[in-house]
């Protein structure tokens, strides 16, 4: 290199230095991290175009959404929020939107910032949605357009009986859009047979991708509606999108071209390690394996009993222990957690995350340390 010194004088602020539980951005795959090294070339040749095309059949495989069409924005997740928001419900229209943590707020913020109406259903954190009580939100309010469900809360470790709410959703015939962000590639979807019509996730959690990459299934009435929706914007504009998959094999401006390999890298690993379902049977034990051993040391997890997410766990920590003290004392032995996310609970969890590159080694290593870390907290509390 030319430059060797440029690239070293970044390299010692950024190189590696911790071991990765986090919320994400997570540990990245070697193959993943080896695929996106290749030189670039042009969005619009035809190499690009083969692996775009491939990318997607695989998505759509692997989210059971054969009638929904997939759509890969150059964004976070968060900008399907938005997209949803503003290419299906009209200016002013309405928005159930169920909140179990922080980021169902989030919804809540996308859709009023757009100049539309949100009517919540909020649970305390640690909580799931209940199917009986979305019923009787919707029959409150059979004016609002589409129902927003946080599929896995990243907040508080808690996943939503997402195929039950779809059944209730679909029941009152609303429109119905998953953030899926960290549930995505950890925990299972079937997009057809629940009847979604917006599913998102992103590329740095459970898939194990650097961020930058979100990805979409999308159900066809979507994009009938979208077609007649005014001001939709155009860098979200889903009907855009959908046309650029087949007009030009590609999207309408650049995708990060990097993490589309990277993907397409792990879509490939999930295939050779057996399919979906070994996959996410990984990703179970990575969880069961992580619960066991936090409840072993005497400490108790937020979520609820049953709905216990696949990719993060949020624990609280003993009397007298702040979750950002456990942080730092476990980056200082090379793990790198996760903090306390949300009001109300910020300071009395950390959140451990099951999700990209690890090793049931470094598991069992984790907690050892994390043990250890809790006994000296304790004598210092």
């Amino acid at each position: 290199m030319q430059f060797e010194d440029a690239y070293k004088e970044v390299y010692e602020i950024v190189k590696p230095r911790y071991k990765l539980f986090t919320a994400g951005p997570v540990a990245c795959f070697p193959e993943v991290l080896e695929i996106m090294k290749v030189q670039m070339f042009s969005h619009r040749a035809k190499e690009y175009k083969v692996i775009h095309m491939d990318t997607l059949e695989r998505l759509k495989k692997f989210l059971e959404a054969e009638n929904g069409e997939i759509i890969l924005f150059p964004s976070s997740g968060t900008g399907f929020m938005e997209a949803a928001v503003r290419n299906t419900v009209p200016r002013g229209g309405k928005v159930l939107v169920t909140i179990i943590g922080a980021f169902g707020k989030r919804f809540k913020e996308v859709v009023e910032s757009n100049g539309r109406k949100a009517v919540t259903l909020e649970y305390e954190p640690g909580k799931a949605v209940k199917p009986e009580d979305l019923d009787d939100a919707l029959r409150k309010n059979p004016d609002v357009h589409a129902v927003t469900i946080t599929y896995n809360e990243t907040s508080t470790g808690v996943l939503n009986p997402l195929p039950e709410l779809a059944k209730v959703v679909n029941e009152h015939d609303k429109l119905l859009f998953v953030d899926a962000v960290s549930a995505m590639g950890g925990a299972d979807i079937k997009f057809d047979k629940w009847g979604i019509d917006i599913i998102f996730g992103s590329s740095q959690k459970a898939f194990g991708v650097p961020p930058g990459l979100a990805i979409a299934a999308i159900s066809q009435r979507v994009f009938e509606i979208a077609e007649k929706m005014p001001e939709r914007g155009w860098y979200f504009d889903l009907p855009l999108y959908k046309k650029f998959n087949y007009k030009k094999q590609g999207t309408p401006s650049t995708p990060p071209m990097p993490q589309v390999f990277g993907l397409n890298v792990v879509l490939r690993i999930i295939e050779k390690m057996g399919g979906k379902e070994e996959w996410l049977k990984m990703y179970q034990k990575r969880a069961e394996m992580i619960r066991n051993g936090v409840r072993e040391i005497g400490l108790e997890i937020l979520a609820e009993p049953g709905y216990e997410s696949p990719t993060i766990t949020a624990v609280l920590t003993p009397e007298g222990i702040k979750g950002e003290e456990v942080y730092n004392a476990m980056r200082e032995r090379g793990f790198e957690l996760a903090k306390g996310y949300g009001e109300g609970i910020k300071e009395k969890t950390f959140r451990i995350g099951h999700m990209g590159y690890m090793t049931f080694e470094d598991i069992e290593e984790m907690l050892q340390n994390l043990k250890e870390v809790i006994e000296e907290l304790k004598k210092k509390a």
